[in-house]
């Protein structure tokens, strides 16, 4: 007759696993971008918003600093995406 094997014990685990975090996008060290990618945001008094895309930073943040003397806009931000 065979003799059952002792049941080995774990490490007690805690009840709230840490979750790893990402670590941002390098947009640096891609190399196969030719160029990088500006995404301004409209946020407006009515709750409403408006995105637009550009290529350049420069033109983006002049879209964004027109958008924002305007009465009904409550923020405009810009912001780096893939």
């Amino acid at each position: 007759m065979r003799k059952p094997k002792p049941k080995v014990q774990q490490a007690p685990q805690s009840k709230s696993k840490a979750k790893k975090k990402k670590n941002p996008p390098s947009f640096s060290t891609d190399r196969r971008r030719k160029h990088r990618h500006w995404q301004v945001v409209v946020y407006y008094r009515d709750a409403e918003k408006f995105a637009r895309i550009y290529t350049d930073r420069g033109r983006a943040t002049r879209f964004a600093e027109r958008q924002k003397r305007s009465p009904v806009v409550r923020s405009a931000r810009v912001r780096q995406v893939h």
